[in-house]
């Protein structure tokens, strides 16, 4: 049997991270397996419905690395409204990849369910329905359909007038979950409800066109949320009224944030779109979301893999039933992790949309910017957690700061006379060098403490508060180099007269 997964999201607004976390569990099982991963859109929900999600959905799966073998076509996208449609489109021999597309297979289908007596015709009003559920709930009993159209003569309720198609769902006997991970779960048909198929307007609703389209897209494995359990058996009770085989369900355990509470936006980010501006490498986010819930073995501490690593060891059905709290400090850490592993140059190459953004360097980036830029990267390698971190650490070398109070100038255990004739040596001496380079930088500083029979880090801290404006900087020559040496004479000079004025 070929492993086919698929990946539904409704164009509504951003996934969850934690439902791009299945994802991930979807896409590995599929590439382990040497099965297919499908990207399927589900637009059905035309009130809430935002074609311009669409893109923004994929170019995340594409961003984390989540490459899918078929999904809309060109045409299929642009009929949605997509712009620049052709950047997206795959296809696929089980098209069309969108719901409403498929309308037809869903007419089809009810009226197949309709033929066996699997369903009926309701009209029932919004009005007299809310009247049923407001003596349900006042009698504390289930709050569900009763039935009403179900047991009225055939014909009686006409396919002209405004009215929906409901599944017969059996009046006793138990529906049984066949889980994976969980094993099987047990439902009374007593309790579930006579669920709408087909609404008024001709629309499926979710259930239906989610069945409809994982049978004919031959879909056999069906990895989501825990949450999604009660509402499974509505799902195995069309694929049995309509003979269908039912796929393997594997429901994982949900996402919370540190609090144990449901992860949300007052724990951090919560969409790729937001880990991405953040500054959070793909790979290491995919590393991360792999391993939430998921364990590679008994025993195995291991916590850095690589994408290859990952699919090799991924086993869908070790998937633990137990929640999984989502760490953005450990998230912090792993990313640290890959940040450190890069190397310069692509750092950089990373480093600079996050510059350019703050508006701390243009776009496009001239040449001789570049170049200083690559004595940047190194500087900050080994202290970012996010590449957004670059952005405080290191702007006060592209825009200008306020020169520090007196006190600050001042060298530890140095009188301010002493901090101000070492500053003035210090600016004479860079002004000195050439070319202004980090390690054309450093031996002659070093050599100037020495000759004011100073230890480097005083010497150091009263130029690095003048031309950094903090205690704690990047490395004092890279970023003396980064900055220019124009820019750090005319720092320098600026803070003179502050030190001088203290006297």
């Amino acid at each position: 049997m070929t492993v086919r997964v698929r990946f539904a999201p409704s164009p509504t607004g951003e996934p969850h991270i934690g439902n791009i976390r299945t994802v991930v569990f979807n896409w590995l099982f599929a590439r382990k397996m040497g099965g297919q991963f499908i990207v399927r859109i589900e637009d059905t929900d035309r009130v809430r419905y935002q074609p311009d999600t669409i893109p923004v959905i994929l170019d995340g799966l594409r961003w984390l690395g989540l490459d899918w073998d078929e999904g809309p076509g060109l045409e299929e996208l642009q009929r949605s409204g997509v712009e620049s449609a052709e950047n997206y489109a795959v296809g696929g021999p089980y098209g069309p990849y969108i719901q409403s597309e498929r309308q037809h297979l869903y007419r089809q289908t009810v009226e197949e369910l309709l033929a066996r007596g699997m369903a009926y015709r309701c009209n029932c009003s919004p009005e007299r329905l809310e009247r049923v559920r407001l003596v349900q709930r006042e009698r504390k009993l289930p709050v569900m359909y009763d039935r009403h159209c179900r047991f009225r003569p055939p014909g009686e309720v006409s396919p002209d007038e405004p009215h929906v198609i409901r599944l017969k769902v059996p009046e006793t006997g138990q529906t049984v979950v066949h889980d994976a991970i969980r094993g099987d779960v047990v439902f009374e048909n007593s309790g579930i409800d006579d669920q709408v198929l087909l609404k008024s307007d001709g629309f499926p609703t979710y259930h239906l066109a989610v069945v409809v389209d994982d049978h004919y897209m031959e879909i056999t494995h069906i990895a989501r949320g825990e949450d999604w359990i009660p509402s499974t058996p509505k799902r195995i009770l069309i694929y049995q009224a309509l003979g269908w085989e039912v796929p393997t369900y594997c429901h994982v355990p949900l996402v919370s944030g540190p609090d144990g509470k449901k992860l949300s936006k007052r724990h951090g980010a919560t969409s790729i779109t937001e880990f991405r501006d953040q500054g959070y490498l793909p790979e290491a986010l995919l590393n991360f979301l792999a391993l939430l819930g998921w364990a590679p073995g008994e025993g195995d501490e291991q916590e850095i893999f690589s994408r290859e690593e990952l699919i090799e060891r991924f086993d869908l059905f070790r998937i633990t039933r137990a929640p999984a709290s989502f760490s953005y400090d450990k998230l912090d850490w792993v990313n640290g992790v890959y940040i450190r592993d890069l190397s310069q140059g692509e750092l950089l190459q990373r480093l600079l949309p996050v510059l350019q953004k703050a508006g701390l360097v243009p776009d496009p980036c001239p040449d001789e910017m570049r170049t200083k830029l690559g004595w940047l990267a190194p500087l900050v390698q080994e202290r970012l957690k996010r590449l957004e971190d670059v952005v405080e650490m290191t702007d006060f070398m592209f825009q200008e700061i306020e020169t520090p109070p007196a006190k600050k100038l001042v060298g530890k255990k140095m009188t301010p006379q002493d901090s101000l004739a070492a500053l003035r040596r210090a600016r004479s001496t860079l002004a000195g060098v050439e070319p202004f380079e980090p390690e054309t930088i450093e031996s002659p500083m070093r050599a100037l403490a020495e000759e004011l029979g100073l230890k480097a880090g005083q010497l150091f801290g009263i130029v690095r508060w003048a031309v950094t404006g903090r205690k704690v900087s990047p490395p004092l020559f890279g970023s003396l180099a980064v900055m220019g040496q124009d820019e750090a004479l005319k720092r320098l000079d600026a803070a003179e007269p502050v030190l001088a004025a203290s006297l």
